[in-house]
C-alpha cells in the first residue's frame, strides 16, 4: 500500500468516529504500527488537515474538512446495496426514498461510474412475512425523535382498550413483523413500547421534552438491559436471538425472525435486549 493511500485509509477512518480515537485503535483498524499512525497524523497535520488531540488521549478529525473522492470496495458496496434493499421493505417509504437517492449519489459521487455495479449486486434482503400495515406514516415518529418533540397518540392495547397519551418518543425498532417505538409515556410515568400499527392517530405537540434523548436512551437500554454492538455486554442482558416472543409480533426466532432485534433509529444496533414485548409493555 502506498504511502498517500493509506494517509487517505487514515482520513477515513478518523471521519468515522465522532469522539476521539486512540492511535492505538487506529493502528488495529489499519493494520499498521503506532509508530506510523503517529507520523501519518503528523503528516496530515503539516499538510492542514484539522485533527485535534494528542497521544495517550486520541484524535478526532473537526467537522468541514474537505475529504478527496470517496472510494468504496466491492465489501462496502454490498453493504450499502443490502442495507438500501432491506430499508425498501420497512413499511417506511420516505426512508426507501431516501435510501435509493443516497445511492444514486454515492453511485455518482466516485471516481468511477459504479450505477452498473449497484444495479447487479448479487445480494438481496426478502421479507418472507411483511410487517403488519401501519394506519400511519412513519415519518412524523422519525422526526419527533430527531427533534425530541413530545407527541400525542392514540392508541388501542393487545386488549382492545383505547387511551390517549403524550409520550416523549426516543427510538423506532424495525422488526421483521411490526414497527415499534420505544417512548417515555407521561400516563404510566415510565418507559413503554408501542406497536407502531396500533397507533391511531399521531400528533407532533412541537414541545421539546425536558429530558435531553441522549439522556433518556441511556436510561432506556440501562432498564432494559440492552447494549450497542461495540459496548461491553450489560451483565444479565439477554441475547436477542432466542430471548423469546415479541408479543403480538410472532417468534423473536422462527418465522421472519428477528436476527439482533432489527435496527433501531435513536438507539444504534441492538445486541441483547431481551423480550421486547411490543403489545406487552404499552399499558
Amino acid at each position: 500500500m502506498s504511502r498517500t493511500s493509506r494517509l487517505f485509509m487514515l482520513l477515513d477512518a478518523l471521519r468515522g468516529h465522532r469522539r476521539p480515537v486512540t492511535a492505538t485503535r487506529l493502528a488495529r483498524d489499519l493494520s499498521v504500527s503506532l509508530r506510523t499512525i503517529y507520523r501519518d497524523i503528523g503528516t496530515l497535520v503539516e499538510l492542514g488537515a484539522p485533527i485535534d488531540g494528542e497521544a495517550g488521549v486520541g484524535y478526532v478529525l473537526r467537522t468541514g474538512f474537505f475529504l478527496p473522492p470517496l472510494m468504496f470496495d466491492e465489501d462496502e458496496l454490498e453493504a450499502l446495496v443490502l442495507g438500501a434493499r432491506w430499508v425498501e421493505h420497512q413499511g417506511d417509504a420516505g426512508l426507501a426514498r431516501a435510501a435509493a437517492a443516497a445511492l444514486a449519489k454515492i453511485a455518482t459521487a466516485t471516481p468511477r461510474d459504479l450505477r452498473d455495479g449497484l444495479a447487479d449486486a448479487g445480494l438481496w434482503a426478502p421479507v418472507f412475512k411483511a410487517p403488519s400495515p401501519v394506519v400511519l406514516p412513519l415519518q412524523p415518529i422519525r422526526e419527533a425523535i430527531r427533534g425530541e418533540f413530545r407527541v400525542r397518540i392514540a392508541y388501542v392495547d393487545k386488549s382492545g382498550e383505547s387511551t390517549e397519551r403524550e409520550v416523549w418518543p426516543i427510538a423506532l425498532a424495525f422488526l421483521d413483523q411490526a414497527q415499534v417505538m420505544a417512548a417515555w409515556c407521561e400516563l404510566r410515568r415510565g418507559f413503554r413500547h408501542f406497536r407502531v400499527d396500533r397507533i391511531r392517530q399521531l400528533t407532533s405537540l412541537r414541545l421539546r421534552y425536558p429530558k435531553r434523548r441522549v439522556v433518556l436512551v441511556k436510561e432506556w437500554r440501562t432498564k432494559e438491559k440492552i447494549r450497542l454492538e461495540a459496548e461491553e455486554p450489560v451483565q444479565g442482558a439477554a441475547s436477542v436471538q432466542g430471548a423469546g416472543s415479541v408479543q403480538g409480533a410472532g417468534s423473536v426466532q422462527g418465522a421472519g425472525s428477528v436476527q439482533g432485534a432489527g435496527s433501531v433509529q435513536g438507539a444504534g444496533s441492538v445486541q441483547g435486549a431481551g423480550s421486547v414485548e411490543a403489545a406487552g409493555s404499552d399499558s
